[in-house]
């Protein structure tokens, strides 16, 4: 992948350590930040965000639901870990999970192929092979682990587990912080935090000024990528009746805006051939720039982080890097319970106004024959 052109240093006092409802915020009230290309940044809250889109726009949500992914253990030796368990692969009874410090600040990087974890109610998880390459044996990031419990792991997950946390996160909020208003159909292993400042009074607003909502769902898996490191494969569907909307929409000149980056690669994915379900191993990037998607609304990414090219694929460096500097002389809050942004770029049109239609399944990535088997 190509170096992301938006650098910067993010100060730690910057981070969200807290829920917006923690410092007496609604969900709607935390800030947002609003960078359209031939204006000046404009500062305001959430709850306003109707007043910066137009009669005929379309916003695509993500109704992916949060569900408990990380378990508390020892390693072999005693030490205390978190499993993060991301989802299972395909045809095999293996899943793919993730070693982190038990406050979620560090990723373990020292384990190797043949570890075990002890985990609550009698349950061992043994690494059975680096992912997604199968030949690293000590220090992968993802591992491919044999966890075998009898009923099924989804189930002992989401009884003995909790949602995943990261170091700058203080306390344990339960997992309903974690859910979106749009939140239906449980599979993400970490929050679509784009989507968590809507509210009932929002998408009212939204109607009235002449927005439409459409749906789309993708399941995330673990979001902790290295810098450098490409998004990992993950689980969408498209229903026919958004396709038919993005459509519209575009044809009558309106813009589709998508909430976060999850819904930017599960609508990218279809308008590269057509396919509305399947695993997509799709980066969006400025080398694979977005055909559909003409505006963005989204969190505070890390310095290096690959949603930053995603952004400047849909965005423009110019327009991004602004937005991360107004962003940070103004003191916006980083990370999944922090602040709002909102990327309006000038809709060049690609051409694509219908998408294509072939037949067949889901668009697969490799190796990727079917659905997930549980999430």
């Amino acid at each position: 992948m190509s170096g992301v052109h938006t650098r910067f240093t993010l100060p730690p006092e910057l981070a969200a350590t807290e829920l917006p409802e923690q410092r007496g915020l609604a969900r709607d009230e935390v800030r947002l930040l609003v960078a359209e290309a031939g204006s000046e940044v404009q500062h305001a809250v959430f709850r306003d965000l109707a007043t910066f889109l137009r009669p005929g726009d379309l916003v695509v949500v993500n109704t992916s639901a949060t569900r408990a992914a990380a378990v508390d253990g020892l390693r072999a030796d005693g030490r205390p870990v978190t499993l993060h368990v991301s989802h299972r692969v395909p045809g095999s009874e293996a899943w793919v999970v993730e070693l982190r410090s038990p406050d979620g600040a560090h990723r373990v990087r020292d384990a190797r192929v043949g570890d075990q974890v002890r985990l609550p109610r009698g349950v061992t998880a043994t690494l059975a092979a680096g992912h997604p390459d199968p030949a690293r044996r000590l220090g992968s990031r993802l591992w491919l682990a044999r966890i075998p419990v009898e009923g099924g792991v989804a189930g002992w997950v989401e009884r003995v587990g909790h949602p995943i946390r990261y170091g700058h996160l203080r306390g344990r909020p339960p997992l309903a912080a974690y859910q979106t208003i749009f939140a239906r159909d449980p599979g993400s292993a970490e929050m679509p935090s784009a989507g968590r400042p809507f509210t009932g009074r929002v998408l009212a607003d939204l109607g009235q000024r002449g927005v439409g909502v459409a749906e789309v769902t993708l399941h995330t898996g673990v979001s902790s990528t290295e810098v450098g490191e490409p998004p990992p494969a993950e689980w969408y569907t498209v229903p026919a009746g958004t396709v038919q909307q993005v459509e519209l929409t575009r044809a009558r000149g309106g813009r589709v805006v998508a909430v976060g980056t999850t819904v930017v690669r599960a609508l990218e994915s279809v308008a590269r051939d057509g396919t509305r379900t399947g695993w997509t191993d799709l980066v969006v990037g400025p080398e694979n720039p977005p055909r559909l998607v003409d505006g963005l609304i989204t969190g505070w990414h890390e310095p290096g982080a690959s949603h930053l090219l995603l952004l400047e694929a849909v965005a423009g460096p110019e327009l991004v890097n602004d937005a991360y500097t107004a962003a940070l002389a103004a003191g916006y809050r980083w990370h999944e319970f922090g602040d709002s942004c909102l990327l309006l770029p000038n809709a060049e049109r690609s051409g694509v106004s219908a998408l294509p239609r072939p037949p067949g399944a889901g668009r697969r990535a490799p190796g990727r024959s079917a659905p997930p088997a549980a999430r």
